[in-house]
């Protein structure tokens, strides 16, 4: 059931809208199982026969985070947040990179293992960093009480339960409680459903629409020449920008509908002007969680800290987050490309200390960006290669026949240039749009 799919808009939204501001109003706690319910059949709905593995993680991590909460001994309570934390790589591991290490250990030793084929739940890697950055907040002190209820609306309130964003548990759980946000908010009602037109705007007019050019582009990647291989990898990035975050605008917008604000997860990424700049604007909640979750404990692992110790760090944090997106080694290229480009801006800010002009970083910075978007969209090596030579015009200067219509391909990527860098974001608009509440 997608956010745009007529069922979801027409059929199930408006249901459960009005069963929750209906029920609610007779009752204190009805609000939570309405929503619960509502996440559940979400979940189902994509494929019921694994949905009992979400209520797997969800208990069993219910009860580590109890263990982990209300034990006073630290060391205890370190051993069970290794535990927890471990339980959910593995759970996330089986799933999604079994086939992947078996191929890799059939290439290494020649072996032939049959690969398993399992199914791939549905956001199972966002449920999981979720689910850790809460375990975290339970270690550290920062959850006090909890029940069972309120965990499970956390991990499955539907409108960021498939592609995030990444949220804390008390950055919802207060909003949830707040008896105003069970009453009817017209301003929230008007900004939501503006937050969901423009979020399927950028996904149906341009993300769909992109995307087929790109598909046309990786397809024929053995043609490409330079006008081509420009226009492919332009496609995509601008592709992959507007499906995420017009997913995003849908689910700020849903949430909305419901008084629920979720966090920010993008800021005009690509006027970003430095690739550390990029990622505090491009998946912010899943930055968050890789510097609170996975970087910070890291550091503060080692025995003594310097720059290049925190350079490496930074490294491999950005492996971890590629191979996060998928089980693939053209992940891990485009995660250590950011680990890389990353590390290239601390060393010019703290070593040479070079200011560049904002213009021309991030010219710089948006086409980085669009050259790693090509080893995160490719299916092998060979399909990346062709495409940066022919970027670099090592394969010619044609334009490729099979992109029949060029008025419309220039005309759909101009717009898209200033749609991303020119006008006002969705979050200015959240911020500033006047709407008296009735």
């Amino acid at each position: 059931m997608l956010f745009h799919s007529p069922i979801f808009l027409l059929i199930f939204l408006p249901f459960v809208l009005v069963l929750y501001f209906y029920i609610s109003k007779y009752s204190k706690f009805a609000y939570e199982y309405i929503l619960i319910i509502a996440g559940v059949f979400f979940y189902a709905w994509w494929n019921i026969y694994l949905s009992p593995l979400i209520f797997v993680s969800i208990f069993f991590n219910f009860f580590l985070g109890n263990l982990i909460r209300k034990s006073s001994q630290k060391l205890f309570k370190k051993k069970i947040l290794i535990i927890s934390i471990f339980f959910n790589i593995l759970f996330l591991g089986i799933f999604k990179y079994s086939d992947f290490v078996i191929q890799n250990i059939n290439f290494l030793f020649n072996s032939e293992i049959s690969i398993l084929n399992l199914p791939f739940p549905l956001a199972i890697s966002f449920f999981t960093f979720q689910t850790i950055a809460y375990l975290v907040d339970c270690y550290d002190g920062n959850i006090k009480k909890t029940n069972l209820t309120k965990y499970s609306l956390f991990i499955i309130f539907f409108p960021q339960l498939i592609a995030g964003p990444i949220v804390k548990f008390n950055h919802m759980m207060p909003q949830f409680q707040n008896e105003k946000n069970r009453i009817i908010s017209h301003k929230n009602l008007i900004i939501g459903l503006i937050l969901i037109l423009i979020g399927m705007l950028k996904k149906i007019i341009f993300a769909d629409n992109l995307a087929i050019l790109a598909n046309m582009g990786f397809e024929n990647h053995q043609n490409l020449e330079f006008y081509g291989s420009w226009l492919t990898s332009l496609c995509f990035t601008f592709q992959i920008y507007f499906d995420f975050s017009g997913y995003i605008d849908m689910a700020t917008g849903i949430a909305l509908l419901f008084n629920i604000r979720l966090p920010i997860n993008f800021n005009s990424p690509y006027k970003a002007t430095s690739i550390i700049d990029f990622w505090q604007r491009w998946h912010i909640t899943l930055s968050n969680f890789l510097m609170n979750c996975i970087y910070f404990p890291w550091i503060k692992s080692l025995n003594k800290i310097n720059f290049s110790k925190a350079m490496l760090v930074t490294f491999f944090v950005f492996i971890i987050a590629g191979i996060w997106h998928g089980p693939s080694w053209l992940f891990v290229i485009f995660g250590g490309l950011h680990g890389l480009g990353l590390i290239i801006n601390h060393l010019f800010r703290k070593i040479f200390k070079f200011k560049i002009d904002k213009y021309i970083g991030c010219f710089l910075t948006f086409n980085y960006v669009n050259l790693t978007f090509i080893f995160f969209r490719s299916d092998t090596l060979l399909e990346s290669k062709n495409i940066i030579k022919g970027m670099l015009g090592f394969n010619g200067f044609a334009f490729p026949s099979f992109y029949e219509d060029k008025i419309y391909i220039f005309l759909i990527l101009l717009i898209s240039i200033l749609i991303t860098f020119i006008f006002k974001n969705t979050n200015y608009l959240l911020e500033n749009l006047k709407i008296k509440n009735k």
